[in-house]
């Protein structure tokens, strides 16, 4: 049996998860930043292990952004990664405007594609941009 806690995600078990799956993870003064400012986090745990996490961040009004879906390679395919986003799904509808519509966004790999359009999203003409900027 899983345990799902809500905004305890430390940076150190999120740097930890990163790089369960993308390597060499942030700064963990970055991380900690991040984790401050983050709008809902999400954490499974297998007993006292840390085998999953997402979090959402977002203005509370008009859009909502799914960021970090990380479940352990060991842990895949049971399920924790659809429990998670409908956490994260929980909490926009908790949260938002009652009778208005509300923008939820990710990005995801084309492999992850597939795994998001289950829940309703879609694909669009806009690409993606991004540019890693270094701070002097």
């Amino acid at each position: 049996m899983y345990t799902i806690k809500h905004n305890e995600l430390s940076a150190e078990e999120f740097i930890m998860l990163w790089e369960t799956v993308w390597g060499k993870g942030p700064s963990l003064e970055q991380t900690r930043l991040a984790m401050e400012h983050t709008l809902f986090r999400v954490s499974v745990f297998d007993g006292d292990k840390i085998i999953a996490m997402a979090r959402m961040i977002g203005d509370m009004g008009l859009d909502y952004y799914i960021k970090d879906v990380i479940v352990r390679p060991e842990y895949q395919g049971q399920g924790i990664g659809r429990m998670m986003v409908n956490e994260l799904l929980k909490f926009v509808n908790e949260n938002g405007v009652s009778g208005t519509g509300i923008f939820v966004e990710l990005c995801a790999m084309p492999d992850k594609m597939p795994f998001y359009q289950k829940f309703g999203f879609e694909a669009n003409e806009a690409q993606r941009l991004k540019m890693m900027y270094h701070i002097k």
